[in-house]
């Protein structure tokens, strides 16, 4: 694809509400982009979920919101329809417990990235940005002992299933599809592989990696596991996302992630910037050897701010939405 010209051209953005399609719908709006925003229950009084994005500078003009499903073609088609590009951020999640992961996770993830990329095969699409997962890379039991993971690895699903780790599934196989359906009908695809993603939200409400943090500032466990963190700030992964729609270069997949930090060390870190006695101070270790580098994305031009930026700017959002009462 041509190098695009900033500022110009009309792009759908699906599951606008969301924490990550948030702060990308507010770069969009402020680089002069038209933006479709997809939401998959729209009402006008509705304005818990969607106020934050009526109220984005420029949102008056420039931004529609469009009710659309996932797992609804018709409905995303018209979303798509007269946009140059897209970025697919939603994935398509069961709002209740589920008993069948394979059915009521794994395929409606899969069916609704496909319809997203049919969908802009048949509305003529210049390049589709997808959201995917360094789930989607790092469970790879077959990869060389210590070897830095890169973009040419993929999570081994067998594997995945193995473990019930039915996300990394639903994340990696919904990526190949893409990629397999894309290459056959000629539509330029970019892939980015986000880690753990942190930072301020502009929604009032928490969002799964929202909880991650949340659970460790206000504690309450007196022993949690030692994980290893791969951590991104959602302003930088919005900021990925429009270099992978933006730079003519860009071509395939992306890693994503800025920091890596085990839970002991975070806590840490997090007493050290807001002290307070209800950290847990006992940790588990757990065997875990992932090394990934987003060496590729870096030399496309992303670069990222600091994990302290990143925690104080998201504790004073949570705060400032009530999250932390």
């Amino acid at each position: 694809m041509a190098s695009v010209e900033k500022g110009k051209g009309r792009v759908c953005v699906t599951g606008a509400a969301g924490f990550v399609a948030s702060w990308l719908v507010k770069l969009l709006l402020s680089k002069g982009y038209v933006v479709h925003g997809t939401a998959r229950v729209r009402q006008p009084e509705d304005e818990e979920k969607y106020g934050h994005l009526t109220k984005l500078e420029k949102a008056s003009d420039n931004l529609k919101l469009f009710k659309a499903d996932l797992l609804d073609y018709d409905s995303m088609f018209s979303a798509i329809k007269g946009c140059h590009g897209v970025f697919h951020v939603a994935t398509a999640m069961p709002s209740t417990a589920i008993s069948n992961p394979e059915i009521e996770l794994v395929e409606p993830a899969v069916k609704g990235t496909l319809n997203v990329v049919k969908a802009c095969v048949e509305a003529k699409v210049k390049r589709l940005v997808l959201v995917s997962s360094i789930v989607a890379v790092g469970r790879n039991p077959n990869w060389p002992k210590g070897q830095v993971m890169d973009e040419t690895c993929w999570s081994d699903k067998e594997h995945c299933k193995s473990i019930k780790d039915w996300y990394a599934v639903s994340k990696t196989q919904a990526e190949s599809e893409a990629t397999e359906y894309a290459k056959r009908s000629g539509l330029e695809l970019i892939t980015v592989c986000p880690g753990l993603i942190l930072g301020p939200i502009l929604q009032s409400y928490a969002n799964a990696s929202t909880l991650v943090l949340l659970k460790h500032f206000k504690g309450g466990s007196d022993c949690v596991e030692n994980t290893k963190w791969m951590m991104v700030d959602v302003r930088d992964v919005a900021e990925a996302l429009l270099l992978g729609y933006e730079k003519a270069e860009a071509q395939g997949r992306y890693i994503c992630t800025a920091h890596d930090i085990n839970t002991h060390d975070l806590v840490d870190k997090l007493r050290s910037i807001y002290p307070h006695n209800d950290y847990p101070n006992k940790f588990v270790d757990v065997e875990e050897e992932i090394n990934l580098s987003s060496g590729k994305l870096q030399r496309l031009g992303w670069r990222y701010r600091s994990l302290d930026e990143t925690l104080v700017d998201s504790l004073k959002s949570y705060q400032h939405a009530g999250l932390l009462d």
